[in-house]
Order: C-alpha cells, then structure tokens, then sequence
C-alpha cells in the first residue's frame, strides 16, 4: 500500500523519528490507524449503548427525561431513604 501524507504529516512523523519516539515512519502510521481502529471500536459501543437504550424504551423500561420526571425521581428516592431510614430507626429500638 502506498500512502501519500500531507508535508506536515511528514514532517510530524520524521520528528518523532528523530526524538526517538518512534521507530520509523511506518511505526507512526501503524500507531495512527491503531488509534483509529480504538476510536472506531468506542464509537460502535457507543452506538449499541443508545440502541439499547432506545429497546428498553420501547419495551415500556426506563424514563423520559424531562425537569418533571426528574422531579419525581427525586421525590421517590427522598421518599425510599426516609422510609428506610425510619426502618432502621425502628429495628434498633
């Protein structure tokens, strides 16, 4: 395969070559495309996360979010932690 960097690149890979950063010019577009491909991979779980995500929704799981319904879910949590609380409380009288 031949590549064909723009000078910048070039010059970009010849001064990590010469730093000792890397070993050759080939070391940088290896490292260059092993980067993509981790890019590649984060982007595909991502995109799966929200197809889950949109699943569950239409499977009648999780919430909407919107200041109303997180008004409601803090409203419940209070709720759960003062029922438990109060538990609690009561257990070790």
């Amino acid at each position: 395969m031949d590549i064909q960097l723009t000078s910048d690149q070039q010059a970009f890979a010849r001064r990590a070559v010469e730093s000792g950063r890397l070993a050759n010019e080939q070391s940088a577009v290896q490292e260059a495309l092993a980067l993509w491909e981790e890019r590649e991979r984060r982007r595909a779980e991502f995109l799966a996360t929200i197809d889950d995500a949109r699943a569950s929704l239409a499977r009648g799981e999780g919430r909407i979010i919107t200041q109303e319904s997180m008004r409601q879910l803090s409203a419940e949590v209070r709720e759960r932690g003062k029922s438990r609380l109060l538990a609690e409380l009561a257990a070790s009288l």
